[in-house]
Parts: structure tokens; sequence; C-alpha cells
């Protein structure tokens, strides 16, 4: 029997794309579920904040700024979050690992995202290519998750794509009719 977090050591190796060879562990799927709690939130909070943001014409620089410090916030929320779960729920050696792994999966995906607005001026160019972006992590996450694990890749990744529109899109909905509600003109 597996510890929680710990890998196994059966080696997988994924053809090399770039000149040299990967060499991965199995993953558990306890890890698998923490690095998807950070990314998935990080994807569709983040995600929110920004495109919210960007439509209320807030610059570059309040974009950047407001989506770094919620990121971080956010990020060590999840963690201490994923960590006292992982304790209430008796998982006491592997607690501290899963917390780290949400949160560093979180800061790291919210990092992702707010990169076009660092490189591009464009405000609706750069929400593009932050969609661009959030797609990239989906894909390039179920793919790995499915040379390491051995799991069939694309209904992985359309499910997890389709979560998050579902999600960003109740998110906007919820917003446009609270504007309405509240009659707040942006």
């Amino acid at each position: 029997m597996h510890q929680i977090g710990k890998m196994d050591t059966n080696p997988v190796f994924i053809p090399p794309k770039w000149g040299y060879i990967f060499c991965v562990m199995k993953i558990e799927n306890s890890v698998w579920s923490s690095l998807v709690l950070g990314m998935h939130d990080a994807l569709v909070s983040t995600l929110g904040l920004i495109v919210g943001l960007a439509f209320a014409d807030a610059t570059q620089y309040i974009i950047v700024l407001t989506g770094l410090i919620a990121s971080v916030a956010a990020g060590l929320s999840m963690m201490a979050s994923e960590y006292l779960s992982q304790k209430a729920g008796g998982n006491m050696r592997g607690a501290l690992h899963r917390g780290i792994m949400t949160g560093a999966a979180y800061v790291f995906t919210a990092a992702m995202l707010l990169m076009p607005f660092l490189f591009i001026s464009n405000t609706v160019i750069a929400v593009i290519m932050t969609y661009v972006v959030a797609t990239a992590i989906i894909f390039f996450f179920n793919y790995l998750k499915s040379k390491i694990n051995g799991q069939r890749f694309w209904p992985a990744f359309f499910e997890m794509i389709m979560v998050c529109f579902v999600v960003t899109m109740a998110s906007f909905i919820i917003g446009e009719g609270a504007k309405i509600f509240f009659g707040i003109v942006i």
C-alpha cells in the first residue's frame, strides 16, 4: 500500500519531444487531486478576475497588480485550506505536502494567466492570449497526466475545459445579473 503523496517506483517514459527523455514516476491520485484543486481554482477565479477587470476598463498595471495580489493571497488560502482539510480527514503525514502542492499549483497557474498582460499592452489581445494560455495549461496538464498514469487524454481534457467554461459562464451571468439588479453602470 502506498502512502499519500508517495511516488511509485515504476517509471513511465515520455517520448522525446525536444531532444531529451523525461523519466517520470507514476504519481498517486492524491497528488493529482491536490494539483487539480489548485490549478482549476486558479483557472476559474483568476481568469474571472482578469476578464472582469479588463471589461471594467482597468489599466494593464491595475490588472497585473490586482491579479498578483489576489493570486498570492488565494494561493496561500488554498494551501492552508488543503492542509487543514487533510488534517481534519486524518491525513497527518501528507497534509503539509498536499497543502503545498495545492498552493503552488494555484500560484503557478495564476502567474501563467497574468503573463500576457506583462507583454501585451492591448487589453483585448491580452485577454484572448490569457484564454489561449488557460487552454494550453489544461492541455499540458491532461497530456502529462495521461502519459504518467496511462489515462485517456481527450475525455479528461474536454471534461476540464467544459467545467472551466460552465463555471466561467455562470460567473459572468451572475456578474451581469448583479449589475442589472443593483443598477451598476461601468
